[in-house]
């Protein structure tokens, strides 16, 4: 595994790394591009249609390399997905992203999607000195400490669009002109913040969200949450309208525009290997894809211990995923209500504080008690008028959940003796319904015209993620930023796009491998 703390001299080479790894350098993989000769010669499948899959493969298709996406699902995006019930259609995943005016923006920019998709800004937002203003009202003895926290998230978010645009040509003075990053990389949230305030409610209030990113402050890589936070006090926060089905549709519409193919309802079985490299995809229906490179989408788990042959990936780095956690997993109830309920819950986005801590409730999480657990209500009609027909609401219920409480109906889920399960789901279903009526809308289930609900098993079933995860590897210290797992693997040929990879989950970080893994496909065949 990776050391958890990093040189001065290791800092210097590895942030040159990291700003060429952070944004697209066009000419350059264009001048690659060119030199390849007859794009023919280079078969490339993608295994999986989630976004970091679509940009891969869009990003090869526009440059003319023969491309296949297989998906075992009947539609493309992954968790970047919608569904329909009656008169609803219930958004999968997206609450915010921060597509905007950043390197994720620049991707889909540089694939012709970006003009094509509508953002709609999240209402009540703040930026970093109204953020400021109201922490600091409530702790004024803490005014100092909390200015100083929000400066440096801003300022490190600030540096990683610094970075990004050196393009690899950072040298001796990064130490100087990137102090923050520097200071942030060895440290988790709880580190960060202890360096501000001392008041623990404080803590939690600048931690709050944390949700978004899977971990508490103990564990969270503080430099992870400062380049996400950071960046939406920087930039706010989006929705895509209609829903985010929309991105994944522009980016799928991109691939087979440009000549490459889509496999829906498809399953990759194996990778196959000649001589160490990769030589083509064995498909769970018998097929067979040639290949000289391959994308996966998958789970760097399945991947490596599931689909290519015995042997054929280094010891030590088995060794090192298999030190890396798998992130925690949700448990969602959508409700189509037949009342427009924005006078009675008057915010986008509302999250019930336990009052116990972000760490006892992040154990609540992991143990699956939903009935104590913290949760969130979101009101999608906030966003903008029509996301619902008239005089009804679509709402979602979301709380982090564990998959060790789950781990018992596994075996006959997988074969379909799903009686148990069905039980334990509508159990829960029915404590978080009764926990939204107390807390946000009285007669809720009175209003409800249609639900559904989803366990940590239905995230594993429609992704294949293992344990239902919805952010690859965890974002710990020794897993993020400039230790994350590297989206260029031991196995000539093989490539990872996804929340598995450099740098991780999220929208913006799986778009973001999906162009990394591009590029370095383009500077292998060039090299």
């Amino acid at each position: 595994m990776f050391e958890k703390k990093i040189s001065r001299r290791s800092f210097i080479t590895l942030s040159a790394a990291a700003a060429a790894s952070l944004a697209l350098d066009r000419s350059k993989v264009n001048g690659l591009a060119a030199a390849m000769g007859n794009k023919a010669n280079y078969p490339v499948v993608v295994i999986g249609a989630g976004l970091g899959g679509l940009c891969a493969a869009a990003y090869l298709s526009k440059s003319g390399v023969p491309v296949t996406v297989v998906e075992q699902h009947a539609i493309p995006g992954g968790y970047a997905t919608a569904f329909e019930r009656g008169d609803f259609t219930f958004e999968v995943s997206l609450h915010l992203t921060t597509i905007h005016n950043n390197s994720t923006a620049a991707i889909l920019e540089d694939l012709g999607i970006l003009d094509k998709l509508k953002f709609v800004p999240l209402p009540g937002q703040q930026g970093p000195e109204s953020l400021a203003e109201t922490l600091s009202g409530r702790f004024p003895s803490e005014k100092e400490g909390i200015r100083g926290f929000i400066k440096e998230i801003t300022g490190i978010s600030d540096e990683i669009s610094g970075l990004s645009k050196e393009k690899g040509k950072s040298g001796k003075a990064s130490i100087r002109r990137y102090p923050k990053l520097w200071g942030v990389k060895d440290k988790t949230l709880a580190d960060l913040l202890g360096g501000y305030v001392k008041d623990q409610e404080l803590k939690d209030l600048l931690a709050s969200g944390w949700g978004a990113y899977g971990l508490p402050p103990s564990q969270l890589s503080a430099f992870y949450f400062a380049a996400a936070r950071g960046g939406t006090l920087r930039n706010g926060s989006y929705y895509i309208r209609p829903r985010s089905q929309a991105l994944s549709d522009a980016l799928a519409e991109t691939i087979t525009r440009s000549g490459g193919k889509i496999l829906y309802d498809t399953a990759a079985r194996g990778i196959k290997l000649k001589d160490g490299a990769v030589e083509g995809v064995d498909l769970q229906d018998g097929g067979k894809l040639p290949a000289v490179a391959v994308v996966s989408n998958a789970s760097a788990l399945t991947v490596f211990k599931k689909m290519l042959p015995p042997g054929s990936v280094p010891a030590d780095y088995l060794g090192k995923i298999d030190g890396y956690s798998t992130s925690i997993s949700t448990f969602i109830v959508w409700l189509g209500l037949n009342r427009d309920v924005r006078e009675i819950v008057k915010t986008y986005r509302t999250g019930f504080r336990t009052g116990r801590g972000i760490e006892a409730d992040y154990r609540s999480c992991l143990k699956g008690e939903l009935e104590r657990a913290p949760y969130g209500i979101t009101v999608y009609d906030h966003l903008y008028q029509g996301y619902s027909r008239p005089g009804k609401s679509t709402v979602t219920l979301l709380c982090l959940c564990g998959y060790e409480p789950w781990r018992r109906f596994e075996a006959d889920y997988r074969a379909g003796r799903k009686d148990a399960y069905y039980k334990e789901k509508e159990r829960l279903t029915e404590a978080l319904i009764a926990r939204a009526e107390r807390d946000f809308i009285p007669g809720l289930r009175s209003m409800i015209e249609v639900r559904e609900s989803s366990t940590p098993l239905t995230n594993w079933y429609f992704t294949r993620n293992p344990e239902g995860a919805i952010y690859g590897f965890n974002q710990t210290v020794d897993n993020a930023f400039m230790n994350r797992l590297d989206c260029r693997t031991p196995v000539k040929g093989l490539y990872l796009a996804s929340a598995w990879g450099n740098p991780g989950g999220g929208y913006g970080g799986a778009l973001s491998g999906g162009e990394k893994a591009f590029r370095m496909m383009v500077e292998d065949w060039g090299g």
